[in-house]
């Protein structure tokens, strides 16, 4: 009977033949007799160099059948696993693919089993979701599916939004039936960049929804917008809808300083797309008051607004955004609407002088920025893009000429003066030239009624 100290020499005679470290388990089957000779510098007799041969070959080795077992678990998994979902899912649908069956509440519990199978669930069991059912037939009533045992990342996300009081509902309401979820890249999703507007719309164009809510209806405004006409009927992807600017499941309100509609997080929000504009804006002075902290610094949204983006060009923008430039500027802005500019304009033209025709749209500076537009230095090629021929002395036009401000221009004011007074002495002697004629008239007559009484008496 050979001892165990025989067996560890023998096990390490072995391995040492094999290249390996673990005495106590080679991993090699000999069968050419134990050897009890621990390893020396003699050379190797005729049966440890069999040993040796047989180890490299691994004609009798079980090294390689172990290398080879997770190869078969795998093989064997990825034939059996298919089949018994498969197995599983015909089992649930057998009773779920009626398509009259309804719970005892008469709601539809049929499933589809072509869209089930389609979907990106159609791969798993259905108990992957439904996990509470053990048994067949199920109980009735079962657990409500937490979507967030699967989807960590956007079920965290959801928990902190808007959305989060909808709970499980929210899942559904965006995404559609839970057994016919197609992927995001798929054009039938409901999330898919040209369905978004419609499906957001489902709720925040519903009027008694907005109203429950106190919220605005913003998807009619979205849809006329410059961003909804390229998206809807141009199928523009690249397109602003409305995840692009609000995010897709960690949703916060425009109040939170996190949120990518928060005041400040604007410009870099539109700037996700528009990068060149929010460069500009940056280094103008609107966006330096803003990054300083000034609440009444503009951003995109006060320009632009926020859903109701219309095109530049159009007269109704261009009217609207002149008020919007006075609603800050409201002495410059008075001063503007008196000029021929601006007259123009109310009439409904374009092509004429606006604000940022002459002070820029979105780097917006000083005008003791030598960069400026309207620096003096700058004004000849400024007003030149109008006026072609415009010189030094056509420059020395005031745009906003304020004849109300003596300290301003001393003798616009005097002018404005002494206009205001001759107008209104004019019209003050007429006046007056006007009353005592009527009264001298109305005097004439009485007297002309008298003497005729007399001439009949």
């Amino acid at each position: 009977m050979t001892s165990p100290d025989s067996r560890f020499e023998e096990q390490k005679t072995v391995a040492d033949l094999c290249g390996k470290q673990d005495y106590s388990n080679a991993g090699c089957k000999w069968n050419l007799g134990r050897s009890r000779t621990m390893l020396s510098s003699k050379p190797l007799n005729p049966a440890k160099e069999a040993i040796h041969r047989n180890c490299q070959s691994g004609e009798h080795g079980m090294v390689h059948r172990y290398r080879l077992l997770p190869v078969a678990v795998c093989t064997v998994l990825f034939l059996l696993v298919p089949g018994l979902l498969m197995g599983q899912q015909l089992d649930c649908l057998s009773c779920h693919g009626n398509p009259g069956m309804q719970d005892s509440a008469g709601h539809s519990i049929s499933i589809a089993a072509d869209a089930f199978h389609a979907s990106v669930h159609g791969a798993l069991g259905c108990t992957a979701c439904h996990s509470d059912i053990k048994t067949f037939p199920h109980p009735a009533k079962i657990a409500e599916v937490q979507c967030g045992t699967c989807h960590t990342q956007e079920a965290s996300g959801l928990a902190g939004s808007v959305h989060a009081r909808q709970g499980a509902k929210a899942c559904l309401q965006c995404h559609g039936n839970p057994h016919a979820i197609v992927k995001v890249t798929d054009r039938n999703s409901p999330v898919y960049p040209l369905n978004i507007p419609h499906t957001c719309g489902t709720c925040h164009g519903n009027a008694k929804f907005v109203k429950k809510h106190h919220l605005k209806n913003v998807y009619g405004e979205y849809e006329d917008s410059i961003h909804g006409a390229a998206l809807t009927n141009e199928g523009l992807l690249v397109a602003a809808n409305c995840s692009s600017c609000h995010g897709t499941h960690h949703i916060l309100p425009h109040t939170n300083p996190k949120s990518p509609t928060y005041r400040k997080n604007i410009p870099d929000t539109c700037g996700k797309c528009h990068e060149g504009i929010e460069a500009k804006y940056l280094a103008g002075m609107h966006g330096k008051a803003m990054l300083a902290g000034s609440k009444k610094a503009p951003v995109c949204t006060d320009c632009h607004t926020a859903h109701r983006i219309s095109e530049p060009a159009q007269t109704a923008f261009q009217e609207r955004t002149i008020g919007t430039c006075g609603g800050c500027h409201r002495e410059k802005y008075a001063t503007y609407r008196d000029t021929f500019h601006a007259q123009v304009s109310a009439l409904g033209y374009t092509e004429v002088a606006h604000c940022w025709d002459c002070h820029g749209a979105h780097e917006v500076l000083p005008a003791s920025d030598p960069l400026s537009p309207v620096n003096r230095a700058n004004l000849v090629k400024t007003c030149g893009k109008c006026h072609s021929g415009a010189n030094v002395k056509f420059v020395s036009y005031e745009p906003h000429a304020n004849a109300y401000d003596f300290h301003f221009n001393p003798a616009l004011y005097s002018i404005r003066l002494f206009m205001d007074l001759l107008l209104w002495s004019v019209l003050g002697f007429f006046a007056i030239h006007t009353v005592l004629w009527f009264t001298r008239l109305q005097c004439a007559r009485w007297k002309a009624r008298t003497a005729k009484g007399d001439e009949h008496e």
